[in-house]
């Protein structure tokens, strides 16, 4: 299933997505099939009293009992349903961001949302419908317990826009090749760790990270002329990503204490490599000979602290993937809002870009022109991810927590990365986080890891701190 998804976004024919909408949806009506399988349950059931089992087997239980029950609620067509209308709205959404067309998308999107619905009916029990489809990205979230924190954070952040926002131009003039972009991002996935041996690198109209299996873990990035740090944020993200992955315990490979966590944790990983690291003095450092060897007749006089703060420019914008660090969490408020809306009913799919704009505009103060810039901008409904977009936000929170607790075991992580040597950074991430697979809970992975519950200050006065600095440059 991995594989098909993968390659319907980096090589297969357009004309292939009715068939390969049928291949995706055969296939998860099989698995679903295994999972609500009555002897497997049976077997759980047999399984879990036993408290002497190890910690990885109890894991397994945990995770696999969490996937069937919920497997058990869903009817096998809605499944099959979700697959297909999935598979079928990808490249409708891909032409229509292309051509700026939300017309050309709109049944697509409607027919995901009627979905949607459907399936947050049959699994929750209480509260919000929306619950359920966040339990499918971060088990355990809750709008209730999310929107106290996301609303700290919106008052927190609005006040350092006001702060921090600058009229300096955002992006390095270009333009900048893409041959030479890709050759950059390259270097700077092999300087992070990444195994190319175990990987790979394409392009896709939306970056993402698949993995296949182990020894097969592909990420896909987006190159643009006029900005080349963009390029290289989109890649050291997606690197995050798929070193979390390579990073898997091998002795647990093929189960679920052998996956990944939650996707919170999965985006402290990515959102880590990329803004901790990747927008750091000490990266620039690193980085600036590699991009003076690449571009030298357009960067031959840029000096580090022109590139740090070219990195760190704070300004509203419209794209999500593209936020500095401090805006970045309003556009994931924006669309967690959103989502609840349609999913509790109180937003159709048709009145979505109005909906979008006027939150665009109260939130970031800017008007959204056109919907390729706005409603059309993200991948994630048109594959069914509804409930995804809050673990960004939420990756940003451990990601603070857990980069504060690295610096602290390693003094010398300045130093180290000034002179590209990520390596210790990156044992630590193993030794800590990745190597543990979903053995723990994510938030007792964050309270063993860093001595404290999630909470937003970190996050925010790590943001008080380095932007406060980068005025007095």
């Amino acid at each position: 299933m991995a594989l098909l998804g993968w390659d319907q976004e980096v090589t297969m024919p357009t004309g292939g997505a009715r068939a390969r909408a049928g291949h995706r949806a055969a296939l998860a009506e099989v698995i679903h099939e295994k999972l609500i399988d009555p002897e497997l349950g049976t077997l759980l059931t047999d399984l879990t009293p036993d408290t002497t089992l190890p910690p990885a087997a109890r894991a397994n239980l945990r995770e696999l009992k969490r996937e069937r029950d919920r497997a058990i609620r869903l009817p096998a067509e809605l499944v099959r349903d979700l697959a297909e209308a999935s598979a079928l709205a990808q490249p409708e959404w891909a032409r229509a961001r292309d051509e700026d067309d939300w017309d050309r998308f709109a049944p697509h999107l409607t027919r995901l949302v009627t979905l949607k619905r459907r399936e947050a009916a049959a699994l929750t029990d209480e509260g919000s419908p929306y619950d359920a489809l966040l339990d499918s990205f971060e088990p355990g979230a809750k709008v209730a317990e999310l929107v106290p924190v996301f609303d700290r954070l919106r008052t927190a952040l609005t006040d350092l826009i006001g702060r921090f926002t600058v009229e300096a131009p955002a992006v390095l003039p270009g333009p900048f090749p893409v041959s030479g972009q890709a050759t950059l991002s390259r270097q700077v996935l092999e300087a992070m760790g990444y195994d190319f041996a175990a990987g790979r690198i394409d392009i896709s109209a939306h970056p993402f990270t698949e993995t296949m299996g182990l020894g097969d873990v592909r990420i896909t990035t987006i190159y643009h002329e006029a900005d080349v740090l963009s390029g290289i944020s989109s890649s050291m993200h997606e690197g995050g990503h798929a070193l979390y992955e390579q990073g898997l315990p091998e002795e647990h490979r093929e189960t679920p204490a052998g996956h990944s966590l939650s996707l919170g944790i999965h985006e402290s990983q990515s959102r880590l490599w990329e803004n901790h690291v990747g927008r750091s003095l000490p990266f620039c450092r690193w980085l600036l000979p590699s991009l003076k060897d690449q571009f030298p007749d357009l960067l031959t006089d840029l000096t580090v602290n022109e590139l740090y703060q070219a990195s760190n420019v704070v300004r509203p914008s419209l794209i999500r993937t593209d936020a500095d660090e401090v805006t970045y969490s309003l556009h994931i408020v924006l669309r967690m809002e959103l989502e609840q809306a349609l999913i509790e009913g109180d937003l159709e799919a048709a009145d979505v870009p109005a909906a979008w704009n006027s939150k665009v505009r109260q939130y970031l103060g800017i008007d959204v022109p056109n919907n390729r810039t706005g409603a059309l901008q993200d991948i994630h409904w048109c594959s069914g991810a509804f409930g995804y977009f809050p673990s960004y936000t939420l990756g940003n929170l451990y990601g603070a927590m857990f980069w504060q607790t690295a610096r602290q075991d390693l003094p010398d992580l300045d130093d180290q990365m000034a002179a590209g040597n990520l390596a210790p950074l990156l044992q630590w991430l193993r030794t800590n986080i990745h190597e543990r697979g979903s053995i723990l809970t994510a938030s007792d992975l964050c309270r063993e890891v860093t001595g404290q519950d999630l909470t937003a200050d970190h996050f925010i006065a790590y943001l008080e701190t380095k932007f406060g600095a980068l005025q007095t440059l």
